[in-house]
């Protein structure tokens, strides 16, 4: 792969960018019948997404592999495709207790382009490849564009490939030109928009859809959940508090009292009690075999027994 120094010549044009015939007569219909032609519309984005699952999984297990050696996540797209990709890198930290900067999200124009359009930043290669710019042979690049031609986009992922990151393209449109410059790319084939060029609707709702699986099964390979509980949900307000106490009672089959007396012995830390309640190991026992698990409360359980099979042999 070569850097790029001036924008890609353009190719065909984009589905994502064409006239959708079924919502030629789009400003004739009244208010019900506008919003069913765009649900009839979306029935279309489950159909990509999982025509794309199987690819979706291999990025997942090379990801999972990679952080467990210290690697990192990062989402780099433009408009609304950056905005996707940061709302779901910061959504981890609450949902699954993920430490800053293992998943990240970069939007072309910065901060200021998640509530602002910010003009000609998704022109520029070199604010790409300058936000690729501390990636290293262990992490991942995921670029995400609905047309696939963002030339942001294309400068950070050539610039990850360069030092060796895994690079991967999700985008909308089957001919991307950008995709030359990753390693995989995933296509979430919408056709064209209701509204012509709009892709913030079937477009954007398929990499929505397509980055929620893809961190949702990172995590969980990650052990950031047990069973399909959410283990690992940072509690800073009353309403978590309360999360976590259901998540005791049921998880464990605990009354509401016993839950929040073994909360209190664990330092409020639920996984620490989930620990306990399956294996009668003291809290800091437990604690200790979660952090040689990496966090995780099915590892660590099993560990406890190996342990416990290994004194009563």
């Amino acid at each position: 792969m070569t850097q790029s120094q001036q924008p890609p010549s353009p190719g065909p044009l984009s589905p994502t960018e064409q006239r959708n015939p079924r919502s030629a007569g789009l400003d004739d219909l009244d208010t019900l019948g506008v919003l069913q032609v765009m649900n009839d519309e979306d029935h279309a984005v489950l159909a990509a997404v999982r025509a794309a699952l199987p690819q979706l999984a291999e990025l997942v297990d090379i990801a999972a592999e990679r952080m467990r050696r210290g690697g990192t996540v990062h989402y780099f797209g433009a408009g609304t495709s950056g905005r996707l990709g940061v709302l779901d890198a910061s959504e981890l930290l609450p949902t699954f207790n993920l430490e800053p900067g293992r998943v990240v999200g970069h939007i072309a124009g910065g901060q200021a382009a998640l509530v602002n359009a910010v003009e000609n930043a998704e022109d520029s290669t070199g604010d790409g490849r300058r936000a690729a710019g501390k990636l290293g042979p262990d992490d991942v690049a995921i670029g995400i564009a609905a047309s696939g031609s963002t030339p942001y986009v294309r400068g950070a992922l050539e610039a990850a490939g360069e030092v060796g990151a895994h690079t991967v393209l999700i985008s909308n449109n089957p001919a991307a030109p950008v995709a030359e410059a990753a390693a995989d790319h995933i296509l979430l084939d919408t056709g064209p928009e209701v509204v012509t060029g709009s892709t913030r609707l079937k477009a954007g709702t398929a990499q929505k859809l397509t980055l929620n699986g893809f961190s949702t099964a990172l995590m969980i390979a990650l052990g950031r959940t047990w069973r399909n509980l959410m283990v690992s949900v940072v509690a800073t307000n009353d309403k978590l508090r309360e999360r976590t106490v259901r998540i005791l009672c049921e998880a464990a089959d605990l009354s509401d009292a016993a839950a929040r007396e073994l909360l209190e012995d664990c330092d409020g830390e639920l996984k620490t009690a989930l620990v306990v309640s399956f294996t009668s190991v003291t809290p800091q026992a437990a604690a200790k075999h979660l952090a040689d698990s990496d966090g995780s409360v099915k590892a660590a359980i099993a560990a406890v027994s190996a342990e416990s099979g290994r004194e009563t042999s």
